[in-house]
């Protein structure tokens, strides 16, 4: 097979399989050649100048042996899929359900999860998106401290493994969505560096990419090239690209645009919906505007300000960036136009922040609405969810709006079931010293907002990941099972009901009655008491089509919902 790999700066190049070194030849670019018998499964690595060192394939597909060890070659030709008839999923009118590998099942594993997407098909999702599958160091982890990005982690089972799970969800009607992180590398094994100007700076998670520098087109390359190979060699319908606002890149044309027309037309090759969602802190809604409307022609972007507004109103938490949410109104405006900071004072930024949405252009379904996600718990001190602290009928109603509101809804794995386990924060460096450095920053993270160094999980104690995998027990028990049931119904009726699904803002009207907030959608009203009294709603009329507790047309006691069908008396 023909080795190729990037490296500018170097005189010499070899690559070494079977413990022999053969040397490489310039291609032009800066790109290095060999020609050298190595069949699947043959162990490879380059050696740049006089450094002995053997360094894996930045482009890697398998990494058997850690981000550490040698690539391996791979065949993606010789997978045998069983997908030919999958025709992809469009985003719009979809339920996104948020999943980690290595803590979904008590196994960890591609083929594990697999075992488990009939529970995901049977409550009615239509997307799976997985954290991050790249390889990073050590068995356990969330998967963003990953540094090379093409290759599955070994410990999931590799890129059969992935390529099986895949598979198993288009088998079940499932379209999965990949987490991809292209804002930085992880601390170890990051060797980017020594081939060529990949880097540029750092942010707050490490070194960043060099995007607009000098040599920059094929650092570029590198990453349109990744989220292509995704989607084309392991079938993946959409990517979730991680903190685009850490994305430093002053060309005219931005990467993000960049990679929406390639994704574009590689979507009319293999002919089938292929979907880029971003993870964004902007407020930007270029971010998800048509590329004909002067946007960027992104499909969809997580929502924060949603998340935050529902957090804030479920759980009475108002301290750091959740302060300005307490504001009155402020569900009910974020409700309404999808960003709360919309050109508008943060105080969490000491900034104005944030531009408005057009409410009558964008359609709902471009902006991912949440109770819960993986940041957003695990990044708390004890990895705690809603449901430790909030009773099920204020967590009923938040699912509630999530599901009956004009946005593109999004589960945490457990949630469905108010799953009692925490999720954590946990990696596993083998190196003693950056362990320790994690540990102990973790830590004085936390005692900046009050926490004891006791109360802060050890991230690499491997207990903490323990007690972050899903009790699938808990699904059939009292409690879990009524929520769970609770979850079905609401994504059933938003499939049923095309008003609950129905995008345009404009369309949508939320609004406040005493304790309660209303939302109408089409002849559906929606009301959710949040007060500590019963709210009576007087000439209430309609068919009451689901509730919580024993709320009625007329009677609402406090944390209950009713969806009332008002054209039918």
């Amino acid at each position: 097979m023909t080795f190729r790999v990037w490296a500018p700066a170097a005189s010499r190049v070899r690559v070494r399989t079977r413990d022999t070194d053969h040397e490489m030849t310039t291609g032009g670019g800066g790109w290095w050649l060999s020609d050298v018998p190595a069949p699947p499964g043959t162990d490879y690595a380059f050696v740049l100048d006089d450094d002995e060192k053997a360094l894996p394939d930045p482009r890697s597909s398998w990494q058997p042996r850690g981000v550490h060890g040698p690539s391996r070659v791979y065949d993606h030709s010789a997978f045998p899929w069983t997908d030919q008839d999958w025709t992809g999923r469009a985003l719009p009118g979809g339920v996104i359900y948020e999943l980690h590998i290595g803590t979904f099942t008590p196994e960890g594993t591609f083929d594990a999860a697999i075992d488990r997407l009939g529970h995901l098909a049977d409550l009615g999702v239509t997307f799976v998106e997985v954290l991050p599958v790249n390889s990073f160091d050590g068995t356990d982890g969330w998967g963003y401290d990953g540094v090379l990005w093409g290759a599955a982690h070994e410990h999931y089972g590799g890129p059969d493994g992935f390529k099986r799970f895949v598979d198993a969800c288009h088998a079940r009607g499932l379209a999965v969505v990949l987490d991809v992180v292209y804002n930085h590398l992880g601390p170890s094994g990051a060797y980017l560096d020594r081939f060529g100007p990949y880097f540029a700076g750092r942010n707050d998670w490490g070194p960043g990419l060099n995007l607009d520098g000098e040599g920059s087109d094929e650092v570029r390359r590198y990453v349109l090239d990744n989220a292509l190979g995704w989607l084309r060699d392991f079938h993946v319908d959409a990517l979730r690209l991680d903190a685009v606002h850490a994305l430093a890149d002053r060309r005219a044309t931005h990467l993000l645009e960049e990679l929406a027309v390639e994704v574009e037309a590689l979507s009319a090759a293999v002919r089938r919906p292929l979907t880029l969602i971003a993870e964004s802190d902007l407020n930007d809604p270029r971010l998800v505007t048509a590329r004909e409307g002067g946007g960027y022609g992104l499909h969809a972007q997580w929502c924060d300000d949603l998340h935050h507004a529902l957090h804030v109103t479920l759980s009475g938490e108002t301290s750091g960036y959740y302060t300005d949410f307490g504001t009155p109104g402020a569900l009910e405006r974020t409700l309404r136009q999808a960003f709360f900071h919309a050109g508008t004072w943060s105080s969490f930024r000491e900034r104005t922040h944030g531009r408005p949405v057009d409410t009558r252009t964008l359609p709902g379904h471009r902006f991912l609405i949440y109770l819960q996600n993986h940041d957003q718990i695990g990044n708390r001190a004890t990895g705690d969810r809603l449901s430790a602290s909030v009773s099920p009928g204020r967590l009923a109603c938040g699912a509630a709006i999530v599901f009956c509101s004009p946005y593109t809804p999004m589960i945490f794995m457990g949630e469905e079931w108010a799953a009692s386990t925490p999720w954590q924060f946990f990696a596993s460096f083998p190196d003693p010293e950056l362990a320790e450095a994690v540990r102990t920053g973790r830590r004085r993270e936390f005692a900046r907002h009050g926490w004891g160094e006791a109360e802060v999980p050890d991230p690499m104690d491997p207990e903490t990941v323990e007690r972050s995998r899903l009790d699938w027990s808990e699904p059939a028990k009292e409690g879990h099972r009524e929520v769970l049931e609770l979850y079905r119904a609401l994504i059933r009726l938003r499939r049923e009901r095309p008003e609950l699904a129905d995008p345009w803002l404009d369309r949508f009207r939320v609004r406040s009655e005493g304790s309660c907030l209303v939302l109408d959608r089409g002849p559906l009203r929606l009301v959710c008491n949040f007060g500590p009294d019963p709210a009576d709603l007087g000439g209430q009329a309609g068919e009451v089509v689901l509730s919580w507790g024993s709320a009625t047309a007329g009677h609402l006691p406090p944390d209950t919902f009713v969806l009332i069908d008002t054209d039918r008396p």
